[in-house]
Parts: structure tokens; sequence; C-alpha cells
């Protein structure tokens, strides 16, 4: 438990700090949904209904990516386009030698946590690819309608 406390005018709030990476390492859910308990799809559901599931989850899937990624992009190179103007403009100085200190910094922290979550990403990558195989109807038609939800 932590307490807020800091600033004299607010009351204290008592809140829980939950440790995500342990819950996840208990309760595997990809193993219920993508292990081998969870049994194919085929033997559930006729081609034509694996087809449609597959693509019209796949199909919103596409479309959601598509419309983020834009607005995305846009913010992000609209942030850059505006930073450069105001750095050659004089209004903004960026020391780009402590930007790469802190990139590198960064990239390290990531591996050191990339190091220790593998184990885990393994596991679910093993599972998330057996999971297609044995239900390929189904993951055929989710990555035709992905592929159209980009489109459209």
């Amino acid at each position: 438990e932590c307490k807020r406390g800091d600033d004299p005018e607010s009351e204290d709030e008592v809140y829980e700090v939950v440790d995500l990476t342990e819950y996840a390492r208990r309760h595997q859910w990809w193993s219920r949904v993508f292990g081998n308990n969870s049994g194919p799809i085929a033997e559930k559901y006729s081609v034509a209904t694996q087809l449609m599931m597959g693509g019209v989850t796949g199909w919103c899937a596409g479309y959601v990516f598509q419309r983020v990624g834009k607005i995305a992009a846009t913010a992000i190179g609209g942030g850059f386009l505006l930073l450069q103007i105001a750095n050659h403009s004089g209004y903004v100085q960026v020391d780009w030698k402590k930007v790469e200190k802190d990139v590198n910094k960064a990239k390290k922290h990531l591996k050191k946590k990339a190091n220790k979550a593998a184990p885990e990403i393994n596991t679910f990558i093993e599972e998330a690819t057996d999971f297609i195989k044995r239900n390929i109807v189904l993951s055929s038609g989710f990555v035709g309608g992905f592929f159209l939800g980009l489109a459209s």
C-alpha cells in the first residue's frame, strides 16, 4: 500500500500497487485461450462460419489499426516537424548529446527487461502459433479481413 500525503491540502489516499507481471505469471490467460485445452475451433464451427468469424474480427482489427496508425503517425510526425521548426528558428535548443545518452540508457533498460520477460513471451508465442496451426481456416480469415480493414 502507498499513501499520497505530500500535498497538505489533499486528503490522504490509500491505494494498492498491483504488479501485473506477477499476476500474468500466475494467471496465464493465454493458456486457456490458445493452449491445448481450448480445442480446435474446426470441431465446433463450419468452415463458412470460421471464415466469417475470422474475416469480421480481422477487418475490425485492421480498420482500428489503420485509423489509430494514421492518427499516431500524424501526431508524431507533426510533433517532430514543429520541434525542428522551433529548433531552426531559435525558439528551442535541443541538446542532442543528452538525447542520444538518454536513448542509449533506455535501450539498455529495455533489453534488461526483455531478457527477464523472455520465457513468458516465448511460451505465449509457442501457444499462439499452435492455436493458429490448429485453426488455420479461422486464422486465414482473420488475416484476409485484417488486410481488408487496413485498405478500407
